[in-house]
């Protein structure tokens, strides 16, 4: 009875459970076997049954001991309660609790107990998912969650976080801008940002959230306003916001920006200033922050450089060296030892700049490793990757420091420059830099070359004909380079030997094939020349003295499109080299493409605005193209910066007196016969505009001079006869009977009497004057059709004749005839305008000299080793990765 109870008791105490574990109990009524009894139909067929016809058992009384009783009473008191909190929660109770109180009942004597035979514990029965499924939080019948409730857009705190957020959207947009460059919009968005952050402490001061405010987007908005000013070179202001950090305790590490205003007055080049703030910064940056103090520290021995104060800076710069030792601060270190002149510490700062490491790792880990395929796929991936080029970039520097020291110490270390550099080079042996002992030994060379000492430099690089192959090919190179420099045939036998040398040692050296190139093309030779010039560019296409002078070579065998088409591939690597641009535009000239021509010419001006020879080169095309102003406008400038070119003066004098202003003309003509004293036409050509201009005495005296100077010239005597006779003077006999002798001395030259071709002649005679008064360079014969530059030649000796052929006699005061050098006598126009060919053609009849650069009609050696130059005399041995 006990048991009972205490089952009853476990079950009603689960009654208040019920709720969750609802339905796992339900099933089927028609399997209902506990409620047969009860069916009167079912009960009828089994009392036909044999089953039916047994008597039932004796009906047994249970006496209830008063611990039971007591029991059940409890029990019976618990389930009661639970019902009644059941039924207050208005939760359904199961048929399962119907039969456990019918049970209940039973058990108290009213009917037989029924045992227990099912575990309800865990909540699971065979019905499983017939009735509501497992469901312990009741989500089942609520439905999906309710979204959640947005704040309200109007609300001071949702305020406030966006405005925060567009804050610090401008200081990216600021930082992003200062980075592309864009430092006038830089400093716009940051002091955008400075605004709207202000305006944001108003509102949470409004709001009373004064303690919430960001000190950290504080600090970053003034410290992008400070960078800004910095950028934009408005130091005071910039200045001014690092001094609003700084004194700003709330900041914490603010100290630091002191760096920043030191930078400032450095820019500024306020030195002390500088220094100052640097030691403060230098205080506040703590001791475990070495790489941050060893760059102020060397910030502050770069400013007492500037200073002069080497011996404060080299404290500084040693101490780097003791403690993080570096290659710039080594070279630092040395340049203020050679500024003092202490050539022991200097020694001893370059063993230290040899000792410093490099870090990086070993080479050989770039190498290929056989038939290694994953490995080798592995290396094409890394050997010039970000970390490779690092590496690349780190060498370079080290280098370029360790060979600038040694270019430097070396006159000072010892008497002599190549003692000097000799020490680097054995220093360098035996430190972990060894490679970089041929390259000083190529630069010792090179310093050579630069002293004008060629002997000393091709004897330093004969001594790499037996070295490997890499710096052997670097040194015939350079030799080749000196031998076709000198220019005579044995030196071009040279060059020619160790261009092949070169070549041998190493076919894809691009310079080498150019020397190789030069030589042929020095030689005549132009087609071989060409073929080694596009071999070169095969192998680096980028060589540009390959591709200029495989222009020279277009140009002199007449293929000028091909040239053109070399040249504008040139201009497109070299956007402003004035040789390449005259060669285009003096190429176009040649092609009769005269508005291209001027173009180039002009642009030509605009890089090289005082190059007297094209300044006269464009004055010659408007000249031939019949503008007359224009051409004085450019030949006048050609003047003003080299009054000393004779082909410009003969052009400026026939200018004016072609205008009929002799008087102008004078100016030029007595310039030319300084430049050119020996001379007689610029004589003659003052007399004639003397006479011209109608004052005789001077043109009368002027030839008396002439006279006096050159004895046997014959225009000469033939003025001085016609205006003796015109003003009745007695000398006119006197120089008759001279000018009869000189005629006859005249008539025995062979050169006077075979001169039939006066065009000619002259031309001859232009090309040995412009080479006597070294007036600019050449300039080329090449012309337009009809249109010819006025000269001047036709005063020379020979060049009048007389316009009948008359035996002087008595009577040759009266019948003497001359030619004015100046052409006939013309009425003054009111204008400078030019009157006529035929009169022109009758003062002037030389063609136009040869060009003042090198072009097609003379290409001069000395303008390919201009072209070569800049590769082939400097040349180092470079990185063979």
């Amino acid at each position: 009875m006990n048991r009972m109870n205490m089952m009853e008791q476990v079950h009603l105490a689960g009654e208040d459970e019920e709720d969750i574990y609802s339905g796992f109990n339900d099933y089927n009524a028609t399997l209902d076997t506990e409620d047969l009894q009860h069916d009167p139909t079912f009960q009828k067929a089994v009392m036909r049954t044999s089953h039916g016809r047994r008597p039932p058992p004796p009906i047994k009384r249970m006496k209830l001991t008063r611990t039971a009783s007591r029991g059940l009473a409890v029990g019976g008191a618990g389930a009661g309660m639970r019902l009644g909190t059941a039924a207050k929660g208005r939760a359904g109770i199961p048929s399962s609790m119907g039969r456990l109180q019918t049970g209940a009942v039973a058990a108290g004597g009213t009917d037989m107990a029924r045992p227990m035979t099912a575990v309800r514990a865990a909540g699971y029965t065979s019905v499983g998912n017939r009735g509501a499924g497992f469901d312990p939080m009741n989500q089942g019948n609520k439905g999906p969650a309710p979204p959640l409730e947005p704040k309200p857009e109007d609300s001071p705190e949702e305020k406030i976080r966006q405005l925060e957020k567009k804050v610090n959207t401008l200081i990216e947009e600021s930082c992003f801008a200062n980075s592309r460059g864009e430092f006038s919009l830089g400093l716009e968005k940051a002091k955008e940002a400075g605004r709207k952050e202000r305006v944001l402490v108003r509102q949470r001061e409004q709001q009373s959230m004064g303690d919430q405010i960001n000190l950290d987007l504080t600090y970053s908005v003034l410290f992008n306003l400070a960078n800004q000013y910095a950028a934009n070179e408005m130091f005071n202001e910039a200045l001014n916001t690092y001094q609003v950090i700084v004194k700003n305790k709330m900041f914490s590490n603010a100290g630091r920006l002191k760096v920043n205003m030191g930078n400032i007055y450095f820019r500024q080049r306020n030195f002390p200033k500088a220094i100052k703030h640097y030691r403060m910064a230098l205080d506040q940056v703590p001791n475990s922050h070495k790489e941050m103090r060893t760059k102020i520290m060397q910030n502050i021995g770069i400013v007492f450089v500037k200073m002069g104060q080497y011996t404060d800076a080299i404290t500084s710069f040693e101490h780097i060296m003791s403690e993080a030792p570096s290659f710039k601060t080594g070279f630092n270190l040395i340049l203020c030892y050679f500024a003092l002149g202490d050539r022991e510490k200097m020694k001893r700062a370059f063993n230290k700049l040899l000792t410093v490491d490099l870090k990086v790792d070993d080479e050989d880990k770039y190498l290929p490793h056989g038939e290694d395929k994953h490995y080798n796929l592995i290396l094409e991936v890394i050997k010039n990757d970000p970390l490779r080029q690092i590496e690349r970039q780190r060498k370079y520097e080290a280098e370029n420091c360790i060979k600038t020291a040694a270019k430097i110490i070396a006159p000072a270390i010892e008497t002599s420059f190549a003692s000097g550099y000799d020490w680097c080079v054995e220093q360098v042996k035996t430190s972990q830099y060894v490679d970089l002992a041929h390259d000083l030994e190529i630069d010792k060379a090179i310093m050579y070359l630069k002293q004008k000492d060629f002997n000393l430099a091709i004897e330093t690089l004969k001594s790499f004909e037996k070295k490997d192959s890499k710096v052997a090919s670097t040194a015939a190179t350079n030799l080749s380079f000196l031998y076709f420099l000198h220019g005579e045939e044995n030196d071009l036998d040279q060059a020619d030997k160790y261009a092949e040398l070169a070549m041998s040692s190493d076919r894809y050296n691009p310079a080498a094939l150019v020397n190789k190139g030069n030589v042929l093309f020095k030689r005549g030779d132009f087609e071989k020349a060409r073929e080694f010039f596009k071999e070169a560019l095969q192998n680096d296409s980028s060589c540009v003295e390959a591709l200029y002078n495989l222009g020279l070579c277009n140009k002199r065998i007449n293929r000028l499109e091909d040239a053109l088409d070399c040249y504008y591939k040139l201009h497109a690597i070299l956007r402003n080299s004035p040789q390449v641009m005259y060669q285009i535009a003096d190429i176009h000239d040649q092609l009769d493409d005269t508005a291209q021509a001027t173009e180039w010419f002009m642009q030509l001006i605009g890089v090289v605005p005082t190059d007297t020879s094209v300044l006269a080169k464009t004055g010659e095309i408007y000249d031939n193209e019949g503008d007359k102003s224009q051409a004085f406008q450019y030949y006048y400038d050609s003047y003003r910066y080299f009054p000393s070119n004779i082909p410009v003066i003969e052009w400026l004098g026939a200018y004016y007196i072609d205008s009929q202003f002799c008087e102008k003309a004078i100016h030029y003509f007595e310039r030319a016969g300084i430049v050119q004293p020996a001379q007689v036409k610029w004589q003659l050509m003052i007399a004639s505009c003397h006479r011209r201009s109608g004052n005789y005495q001077n043109a009368l005296e002027t030839y008396k001079h002439i006279h006096r100077r050159f004895p046997e010239n014959v225009e000469c005597l033939k003025f001085l006869v016609r205006i003796c006779s015109d003003l009745g003077l007695k000398e006119a006999q006197e120089y008759a009977t001279k000018l009869k002798k000189a005629e006859k001395t005249k008539e025995i030259r062979e050169q006077r009497a075979s001169s039939g071709t006066r065009r000619g002649s002259g031309r001859g005679r232009r090309g040995e004057e412009t080479d006597e008064s070294g007036g600019g360079r050449k300039t080329s014969g090449h012309r337009k059709g009809g249109k010819r530059r006025p000269n001047l030649d036709d005063v020379d000796d020979g060049a009048y004749q007389m316009s009948g052929k008359q035996e002087i006699g008595e009577d040759v005061k009266n019948d003497a005839s001359y030619s004015d050098p100046l052409g006939p006598q013309m009425e003054r126009p009111k204008t400078a305008a030019v009157r006529g060919m035929k009169a022109e053609e009758d003062m002037f009849d030389e063609e136009l000299g040869e060009d003042m650069l090198p072009g097609v009609d003379d290409i001069r050696v000395d303008d390919i080793a201009v072209g070569i130059l800049v590769c082939l005399g400097v040349e180092k041995i470079k990185d063979a990765n």
